[in-house]
């Protein structure tokens, strides 16, 4: 027998504070990804494995239009809207996630009590699309990472560390060198 969220469809939220992504797996493949703001650094969202246990519409505030209760204990934490878009991307939060209204709204619905959800706080390797898998820790190689800011190109990141664009992109294995995305890690060689 399988439940909705863990048999056939296996609906499950990937949350990656580091990147500030949060992934919507269904059936092991990468359904959508979309840009969150996290924690911030005196009040960082709790990383782990939980559940979606309430659904809420309109809660209104700075809650924006939508809110996903999650199962951790000893806060009253959540994946919902924002009253302040201009935050999404970055560290701002008391411990939830925030999306965009608009984002919040299309996952709402396809989202069921139970669903997985799990938050981690580690820089992510693409080995395969759509197949996400936690770094160890730092870069194997010794080097450094960077996390790109708006604005930012992969050439003037490869200009400021002196590295080669091919390099670049065969560290973070980038199947779009074009497409960047603030908040996101970069390997530098």
């Amino acid at each position: 027998m399988t439940s909705k969220n863990n048999g056939v469809t296996g609906r499950r939220l990937e949350i990656n504070t580091v990147t500030r992504k949060l992934s919507h797996y269904e059936g092991g493949r990468l359904n959508k990804e979309y840009p969150v703001a996290v924690g911030k650094p005196s009040t960082p969202t709790p990383p782990g494995n939980f559940k979606i246990v309430n659904k809420i519409l309109h809660p209104g505030g700075i809650l924006g239009t939508r809110w996903m209760g999650l199962s951790i204990p000893g806060g009253n934490y959540g994946i919902h809207g924002t009253s302040n878009p201009s935050s999404i991307g970055t560290a701002a939060s008391l411990g939830c996630i925030r999306m965009y209204n608009h984002h919040v709204e299309e996952l709402f619905g396809q989202i069921s009590i139970g669903t997985a959800v799990h938050i981690y706080n580690r820089s992510v390797q693409t080995t395969n699309p759509g197949s996400f898998t936690p770094a160890p820790g730092p870069p194997l190689n010794g080097g450094k990472t960077y996390i790109v800011k708006p604005g930012d190109t992969l050439w003037n990141i490869s200009r400021k560390f002196n590295v080669s664009l091919d390099e670049l992109i065969a560290a973070n294995n980038l199947t779009d060198p074009n497409q960047l995305n603030p908040g996101q890690v970069l390997v530098i060689p």
